[in-house]
């Protein structure tokens, strides 16, 4: 990855992006091969239309960018992904971008349109060779000499650089969207990953070598004695019918010179949830290993803030369990007590996200976490009512809420808010216990999910963002099929709305 000032012509890449506005002039650079695309028609300027054109030892992608007026970073995001895939079909090894305007957040926008574009998932293809990792790795260094990877009919499959031009300096700019969409491409690598593969002790192990790896970056894990004796009943009891040791992942990022509020980022990691006792139907239920989406987008959010090394204290808690049923399982009817005493009536052992989610907000409180926000594959409900264009956003604060929506719109990742009233609390009394995890009337299942969790967080401003809409199949030009990584994006410019 690398900015340059250079002209697009004399730079190692063998194809150009360059895009075009409507009612503009051909952009100053272009080659008059494109100027006469543009004239014929054969080039045009709506969003998203595509030409090529060769010159200067090159080839020339010319797209279209629509009116400048509704141009956004989103756009940008769809453009380069749009340039990417023809990219691909052209065998491109570096692609340079002629950025089309001086906005440092549309340059960052075509680099993270481009690499989430880029990416796929081959760890378990046994016909991928090596290469693919070399190629991914390679991103970044503009050298046509590095590894690639063709496809079946010889196609360079990902790209081995990726070069913006434009004026003024944006390298900074550019290399910080070039960390975030390596986390965000880093998260959907856990989410993508079986769940034979990617345990509660796996994400644990995952999260610890970035402990190592990152400055001021510490991890802390404890599995099922730990939750014990902090009193996590209600996170202990969804993990007792596994084989595998839960593991209560808590990261902290606390570098010298760091203002603000202690934020505190809590993330749901049930790397594969059967249902429990209440067991789900079979069909579709090998995406079941989706439902840690929450906690992988919280790890790999605060890697990425930790290596840019924005000026902020965070706390991340992530609850990684399974959920299985056996003779150990929790079952319906169950009463668990949770850390702050609240005792639940567990009526439905697939109602199991919020029962992880009560203990380590609680904890992220005790941990002294001063503004949290949650990811959760929660509920299916909210896919019923928000499809995959939002997020559910609930929340307890006015201004918490506020931040966290711009946050998703200056991101692509956007949300769209849900009430919360106290009347929704009737709905989760329980009939032996305080709370109910899961009540018979099916009504509002996204507001009542967050009214339960409301009770883990008091007067703490909390957040949650019911993500299972958006966590795979998200269907946008830039991640497409398989996990998205939503989240991280959203969280680490929450993170950089502290900075100012």
């Amino acid at each position: 990855m690398s900015w340059t000032v250079e002209p697009a012509a004399e730079t190692a890449a063998d194809t150009v992006a360059i895009g075009v506005f409507e009612g503009a002039e051909t952009p100053p650079g272009a080659p008059t091969q494109v100027g006469e695309l543009l004239a014929s028609g054969e080039a045009r300027r709506s969003f998203k239309a595509l030409a090529l054109a060769h010159a200067d030892g090159k080839r020339w992608l010319v797209v279209g960018l629509g009116e400048r007026a509704d141009f956004t970073p989103e756009r940008a995001r769809v453009a380069a992904a749009t340039v990417r895939e023809r990219a691909r079909e052209l065998s491109t090894k570096v692609l340079c971008w002629q950025t089309p305007n001086g906005d440092g957040e549309v340059a960052a926008a075509l680099v993270q349109g481009t690499m989430l574009a880029d990416y796929s998932f081959l760890s378990h293809k046994s016909g991928a060779s090596d290469a693919a990792t070399d190629a991914d790795a390679s991103m970044g260094t503009g050298d046509p000499e590095s590894a690639s990877t063709p496809d079946g009919e010889g196609k360079t499959k990902h790209l081995q650089g990726l070069i913006l031009r434009g004026d003024g300096d944006l390298t900074a700019l550019v290399g910080e969207a070039q960390i975030v969409s390596e986390a965000v491409n880093e998260a959907r690598d856990l989410q993508n990953r079986p769940a034979n593969d990617l345990t509660p002790t796996a994400l644990a192990q995952h999260a610890q070598a970035l402990g190592e790896q990152i400055e001021h970056l510490s991890v802390e894990v404890e599995g099922h004695e730990g939750l014990v004796a902090r009193s996590m009943g209600a996170f202990a009891a969804v993990a007792q019918g596994s084989e595998q040791e839960p593991a209560l992942i808590v990261l902290r990022y606390e570098p010298p010179g760091a203002n603000g509020p202690l934020l505190g980022f809590v993330g749901k990691a049930v790397t594969f949830d059967s249902g429990g006792i209440s067991l789900k139907p079979g069909a579709k239920m090998a995406e079941m290993k989706f439902d840690m989406s929450g906690g992988a987008a919280v790890i790999s959010a605060i890697a990425a803030i930790a290596r840019i090394g924005l000026p902020v204290r965070i706390v991340a808690v992530v609850g990684a369990t399974e959920n299985l049923p056996s003779g150990r399982s929790v079952k319906p009817g169950d009463i668990v007590v949770a850390a702050n005493g609240k005792t639940i009536e567990v009526n439905n052992t697939d109602a199991e996200g919020r029962l992880v989610l009560a203990d380590c907000l609680c904890h992220a409180i005790s941990l002294g976490a001063e503004r949290i926000v949650d990811l959760a594959t929660l509920t299916g409900a909210v896919i019923v009512a928000l499809g995959s264009t939002y997020a559910g956003l609930l929340a307890n604060d006015e201004e918490w809420a506020a931040r966290v929506d711009e946050a998703g719109k200056r991101t692509g990742e956007i949300v769209w808010r849900l009430p919360l009233h106290e009347e929704y609390d009737e709905l989760i009394k329980g009939k032996y216990a305080d709370l109910d995890n899961a009540p018979e009337g099916r009504k509002a299942g996204t507001i009542v999910g967050a009214a339960f969790l409301a009770n883990f967080v008091g007067d703490t401003p909390w957040a949650h963002l019911d993500i299972a809409g958006s966590a795979w199949e998200l269907g946008r030009a830039y991640v497409g099929k398989g996990a998205s990584g939503y989240g991280v994006r959203l969280l680490v410019e929450l993170a950089r709305s502290y900075c100012a």
